[in-house]
């Protein structure tokens, strides 16, 4: 037999001893990772199996408190990072002028309904005629509009809480004299928070209403569930993107609006899966 010919046979030999070892270490390789899944349960999710999605960290209700008054701040009763209750007071204006006019219009409202009530004595006795009773009624009636509109002016001179809240910007200063429609105070409710971020519009196929994702937040290096809550009203023609609006199901006092982080949402390209209970499907 040739040399040529032999030295083939014996290249051909080596390469199937090769290639069957080399299955063999994969076989034992993919036994020994079930075993290991088996052992110690399922893994941690795996955020790279999944498209780089950011998402922010939202309060739920928020404001910017202005006032409806030209007057004089005398006192503001909160500050940057302090919490407070519905109804409490934040703000309060100089108010002399209106609670002064106030006071007068209680008092004119005092002499019609007097004057009201005499003059409806003399109907009763014909002494005075129905016209001049008439004439006294209306001005009772003016009276008490007076009265309700010093009422809504002493009402403007503090402004309550909308919500409980904490504030997170004080624009205006104890003492400075403030205009009608001037921002003061920007305050948040920490207490319902939401989480925003941009997917996909041909997710719309699948993704739903009550479906669950994973959110990683950097800020405290945590892992929360989120449940779709509802999905933006329109899809963004440029980016073909839709905003989805999801709720944190697990009470996480730590978190603060202004956090970010990543979810992790993993494409469903299957056509053949029902979208009818998204709820239960969790990535």
């Amino acid at each position: 037999m040739p040399v040529g010919r032999q030295w083939r046979q014996r290249v051909r030999r080596a390469t199937s001893t090769c290639v069957a070892a080399c299955a063999a270490l994969v076989a034992l390789a993919t036994l020994a990772a079930q075993a290991q899944s088996v052992a110690h349960g399922p893994l941690e999710p795996d955020f790279r199996a999944a498209p780089e999605l950011r998402a922010q960290i939202t309060a739920r209700h928020y404001s910017t408190l202005s006032g409806e008054l030209a007057a004089q701040i005398i006192q503001i009763r909160t500050n940057i990072g302090l919490h407070f209750k519905k109804g409490d007071v934040l703000v309060e204006f100089d108010c002399a002028v209106q609670r002064a006019q106030d006071a007068h219009a209680r008092a004119t409202l005092v002499q019609a309904e007097k004057t009201y009530a005499i003059d409806t004595r003399l109907v009763q006795l014909k002494s005075m005629g129905v016209l001049e009773l008439e004439v006294a009624e209306a001005e009772v009636a003016k009276a008490k509009a007076n009265v309700a509109a010093s009422e809504a002016a002493v009402s403007k001179c503090t402004i309550p809480a909308p919500f409980d809240g904490v504030t997170v910007d004080q624009k205006a200063q104890q003492f400075q004299y403030a205009t009608p429609g001037q921002p003061l105070l920007d305050i948040i409710d920490d207490s319902n928070l939401d989480v925003e971020l941009l997917v996909p519009s041909h997710w719309l196929v699948w993704l739903k209403i009550g479906y669950t994702f994973d959110l990683h937040v950097e800020e405290t290096d945590k892992i929360y569930q989120v449940k779709v809550m509802r999905l933006g009203g329109r899809v963004d023609p440029v980016s073909q993107s839709i905003k989805l609006y999801g709720e944190i199901l697990s009470g996480a006092k730590e978190l603060m609006a202004g956090m970010s982080g990543r979810a992790n949402i993993i494409p469903n390209n299957s056509a053949s899966e029902s979208p009818s209970s998204p709820a239960s499907h969790t990535p």
